[in-house]
């Protein structure tokens, strides 16, 4: 066979499988637009009701999801039954957390430009572990961590970087605060690991966060170090019941609060900042758990709430929260990046090097990791730094809205309003757990019920940024008409 015909016939075969790959990409294609369409019309029709229907799923939608476990690997669904399935079944029990009358949790809704930017950084399905994996994706991310920084009024030199939820941000600072706390002692943690190495003591709240306690334990800390220090009326830590620190003392951790759960207070950041500093204590670290409390610091109205918040040495905050970002949109910043990257990193050979480029995979715990930036930066590039802080304020003025139309109505709140949180009493603990399940039930809004010092509560979180006056008028007569309901009843 001569070459001219041997390479004859490899072009020939070439031609073919070129024909055959064209097929299958555009099959694929027609594939994902045709089950995108399916999904957009089924989103579509949840969006155009999500204001207009009850916040909490019908009894019968909840059952309806028996549907779901009826589909078995050994008879699978046409992938166009499987996306009918999710809009009607799926949809119709999800909850109304964007109905601008959710108030359970501290979850906020989904900010209009986070939902069109969430969807089309899916389509882009990008991988940001590594600059080279998305050029697009790592230089919106780093346009975004730049803006987090700013907005939060936290230090210009300062690296933030973007991760599963708070707590996940919390473990990264603290799991980052631990090894600089140690190797500053001469320990190197990444050589010689913890076996052995000098104990950390922590200091932190009576009223810190369950993610806050759970994160040291992930991180090897055992409850025996932890200090609690005991806190005010409304849940901020006393400073002047710090424990004493020296010169001598060894490796300290102090745990601090921006926004608790319960009332939206924070910790006295400047007076803790300045005990520890005349303690001269030389080996502190300073995280704050700030999941929305944080985000005071981007509205010059609130700003006084968390002031000295900008001293830390590290930071957690959420997306999910007050910036109305999809889930899954943690933020952890660090003031020196080089102790973030000092813990985080790690290299092999196939793993090309850095070369001064920011490579999120040695900025936190995942290598392979979404885009989550897209959403927050569209957020943030299309609302600015008033916009955002217009959210943030129209909430707290939601709360206190809350809290004065309910006080003037007999219930009693039970902590002043600062921020998004409202607690509230109608009584005692019986009456209170009966007029939150009440309004669970009624379906206009859904508020979550608690403990606050040794009482029953009602807690209502504003962190949707759509909620509205009218919202939450609509709201308290709902809540208004449960209390006269449940009242009656126990007479």
């Amino acid at each position: 066979m001569s070459q001219t015909q041997t390479m004859s016939d490899r072009s020939q075969v070439t031609g073919t499988q070129s024909d055959e790959l064209a097929e299958a990409n555009e099959s694929n294609s027609a594939a994902k637009l045709e089950l995108l369409e399916l999904g957009h019309r089924a989103a579509r029709r949840f969006i155009e009701a999500e204001r207009n229907t009850e916040v909490m799923p019908s009894p019968k939608a909840i059952a309806d999801l028996d549907a779901f476990d009826h589909v078995g690997l050994d008879d699978p669904w046409p992938s166009a039954e499987v996306i009918k399935l999710l809009g009607s079944v799926g949809s119709a029990a999800a909850m109304g957390q964007n109905s601008g009358r959710y108030f359970g949790f501290v979850n906020g809704g989904v900010a209009p430009v986070a939902l069109a930017a969430a969807a089309l950084s899916t389509a882009w399905d990008q991988n940001l572990a590594l600059p080279v994996m998305s050029p697009a994706g790592s230089r919106i991310d780093a346009a975004a961590a730049r803006m987090i920084v700013d907005v939060l009024g936290l230090p210009s030199q300062a690296v933030a970087t973007f991760c599963g939820g708070a707590t996940i941000a919390n473990l990264t600072a603290v799991i980052t605060a631990r090894d600089t706390l140690i190797e500053r002692t001469g320990w190197d943690v990444h050589r010689q690991g913890l076996s052995g190495a000098p104990p950390i003591s922590v200091i932190a709240s009576a009223e810190a966060h369950i993610s806050v306690l759970k994160v040291l334990r992930l991180a090897g800390i055992g409850s025996d170090a932890v200090t609690v220090v005991p806190t005010d009326d409304c849940g901020r830590l006393v400073a002047a019941e710090l424990p004493e620190l020296s010169p001598q003392s060894g490796p300290t951790l102090v745990l601090l609060q921006a926004g608790n759960v319960n009332t939206g207070h924070s910790d006295p950041f400047d007076a803790i900042h300045d005990h520890l500093e005349a303690s001269g204590a030389p080996n502190t670290w300073v995280h704050v758990d700030g999941a929305f409390g944080l985000w005071a610091n981007a509205t010059p109205e609130r700003r006084q709430h968390v002031a000295g918040v900008e001293r830390a040495d590290s930071w957690a905050t959420d997306g999910h929260k007050w910036l109305n970002s999809p889930y899954d949109a943690g933020v952890v910043i660090c003031a020196d990046p080089a102790r973030l990257h000092r813990s985080m990193a790690s290299t092999a050979a196939y793993l090309p090097i850095e070369d001064g480029e920011r490579s999120l995979m040695n900025l936190g715990l995942q290598m392979s990791q979404a885009a989550r930036a897209v959403p927050i930066w569209a957020i943030l590039a299309s609302e600015g730094r008033d916009g955002v802080a217009r959210a943030v304020e129209g909430c707290c003025r939601v709360a206190e809205h809350f809290a004065d139309r309910l006080a003037a109505a007999g219930a009693e709140v039970l902590a002043p309003v600062v921020l998004n949180q409202v607690l509230v009493s109608f009584g005692d603990g019986a009456t209170t757990d009966g007029v939150v399940e009440a309004v669970q039930r009624d379906g206009t809004c859904w508020m979550g019920a608690t403990e606050w010092q040794g009482r029953r509560a009602m807690r209502i979180s504003v962190s949707d940024i759509s909620t509205t006056i009218a919202d939450a008028d609509a709201s308290i007569d709902a809540v208004l008409a449960c209390r006269e309901r449940v009242t009656k009843q126990d007479l």
